[in-house]
């Protein structure tokens, strides 16, 4: 069964795309809850213990990158490009360094019925979810392009 450009629908390429869509509901996720909170932010002036708007717009843009990111990727002839597994690590440590600054801001504080704070504590580990599936993009992108490599251009039974 084939794709426009010669692209086959295999097994792999489903599985390619069921993560990239994850990945995608994942980082769309993220931009509701620290979009949420931005805009009752600004139009209540709600005050933490940090000021944790522009920690908040970096998580924003890390998750608008993110999605961006898994849209392309979802298009067949985007995965073709060399070293494209370099970028999901870069993603990868973004979201463990989101994961790290909300992580210290929210784990340990109590929420004690304040919806605000129970709703970061949530994303926070969203947050983790979205790291560990960049993590698992790269090398599973990786041992792709190792595997292709090795393979000879026109039948791909020998290895190089």
């Amino acid at each position: 069964m084939g794709l426009s450009f010669n692209v086959e629908l295999q097994l792999t390429y489903i599985c390619h795309l069921i993560g990239r869509t994850i990945q995608l509901i994942l980082a769309l996720t993220v931009c509701g809850l620290y979009g949420l909170n931005i805009s009752s932010r600004n139009h209540e002036r709600w005050q933490s213990r940090w000021d944790t708007n522009n920690s908040q717009i970096f998580a924003e843009v890390i998750a608008g990158l993110s999605a961006i990111t898994a849209l392309l990727y979802a298009i067949p002839l985007i995965s073709r490009i060399p070293f494209v597994f370099l970028w999901d690590t870069i993603l990868f440590l973004l979201w463990i360094a989101v994961f790290g600054l909300f992580g210290h801001m929210y784990i340990n504080i109590d929420p004690l019925g304040n919806s605000r704070i129970q709703r970061m504590k949530n994303a926070v580990w969203i947050d983790l979810a979205n790291a560990i599936c960049w993590l698992i993009s790269a090398i599973g992108m990786a041992i792709f392009w190792y595997w292709r490599k090795r393979k000879s251009t026109y039948t791909g039974r020998a290895i190089v």
